[in-house]
Order: structure tokens, then sequence, then C-alpha cells
């Protein structure tokens, strides 16, 4: 999976109906059961998408909202109840993305988070993903350096496809061992690393001074971008 999305949500049922949807689908979903606890994990990770309630206990959607606003321009889908239209005028102003009234269906939201992440983040959901050399075909799993095929295990593609999606920003360990976890293999933030300095090495990336996976020091991994 490489489209990681939080759930901020206090209705647990709905998680579990959401996550196994997504799940099938190429979406990882974090789940978060109020508004301080889904800042927090915001703070912590590298999330795609916000899948947001409305009506929750102590700080609504809207407070949340503005809180996500005042810092990230992460996606953000408004879920709620309300069908009053006020409600959804206010949380386009406050910067949603889109607005999904409940009950709803696991497919139809799925469809319009791919229709969000396509307009307001492309690479979220491509199929080809190039950057700084490094050209990757997602669905054939194949990597090109500069125009030649590099080598890489399932678990270094499915970390590079990670990076390469979020370029530019920092991946937490957490993030990539989300990516990286499979049912046959034990992974650990030592895993992780170990599988970034082979990744270097493949990439041609110097591991003294590296110029395209660097380390951001007790939280994770940016895959830097070339500037224009």
């Amino acid at each position: 999976m490489s489209i990681r999305v939080l759930l901020i949500d206090d209705d647990a049922r709905l998680h579990q109906l959401l996550s196994a949807y997504m799940g099938q689908n190429g979406v990882a979903l974090e789940s978060a059961g109020d508004g301080h606890q889904g800042l927090r994990a915001l703070a912590a990770g590298a999330f795609d998408a916000v899948l947001l309630d409305v009506m929750m206990p102590d700080m609504d959607g809207l407070a949340v909202l503005r809180r996500i606003r005042a810092r990230s321009r992460v996606p953000v889908i408004m879920l709620t109840a309300r069908g009053d239209e006020a409600d959804r005028v206010v949380g386009l102003e406050l910067g949603a993305d889109d607005y999904v009234p409940k009950p709803f269906s696991p497919r139809e939201l799925l469809a319009r988070l791919r229709a969000v992440l396509r307009r307001v983040q492309p690479e979220a959901t491509s199929r080809r993903l190039v950057v700084s050399g490094v050209e990757v075909d997602v669905p054939a799993r194949e990597v090109l350096l500069e125009g030649a095929r590099v080598e890489l295990t399932a678990i270094e593609f499915d970390i590079l496809v990670a990076l390469l999606r979020r370029a530019g920003r920092v991946v937490p360990r957490e993030a990539l061992l989300a990516e990286a976890g499979r049912g046959d293999v034990v992974v650990s933030e030592r895993t992780v690393d170990v599988h970034i300095s082979k990744l270097r090495k493949k990439l041609g990336d110097d591991p003294r001074a590296p110029t395209r996976i660097q380390t951001v020091r007790g939280v994770g991994y940016v895959f830097k971008q070339e500037r224009a």
C-alpha cells in the first residue's frame, strides 16, 4: 500500500467498516477517536489525506479543520450526518476539499477520495513516478536510474514508492514500517534503516552525504527533489 489516510471520527464501527474495504483497494487507513488524537497523529505521521467527522465531542471537526489548515495543505474530506447547507459551506470555506454526508457507502467514499487526490495531490495515485533521475513504473514494479534498470527487493521497492509519492516531505519511520510490513517478514525500525541503506547504494547515493534519500534525525527520511 502506498496511500495513507487518517480517519478522525469517534465511531469505532465506521473504522472497522472502512479499514477492510480501503485495505483491499490499496489504502492504509489509520484512525483517531477524537480531534486531539487526530492532530497528534498528523503531527507525527505522513498522511496523503484526512477523513474528518464534523460531529465529535470536545473538539468538533470544524475546529480540527482550522488547526489542520493553519499548518498543512493535506487534503481533507469532511464526513457528517448533518444535512444543513450552512455547515457544508463553512467547511469548504475553511479549506475542506470535499464533503460527504452520512450515511455513505465505502465505494462512494473511496471514489471521492481518489478524485480529491487526483485533483490536489496527483502523485499519490500516479502509476508512474519520476523524481531526481529516478523513474518508477508502479504497476510493473520497475525502477530506472538515469535510464538504467535497478533491481530492488519487494520491500525496497515499496519503501521507495512511499518516499517518491511524498518527495520533498519527511516520511516518519512508522509510516515506512506500514509500507514495508507483510506477513512473511518481521519488520522493525532497524529493518527500515537497513533497507534505506541498501536503497541508497542501489541509487548511487553517497552514504556519507546522501543527496537523494536524506535522514531527518529522530523522525525518518525525505527523498529530496531537484530544484528547477
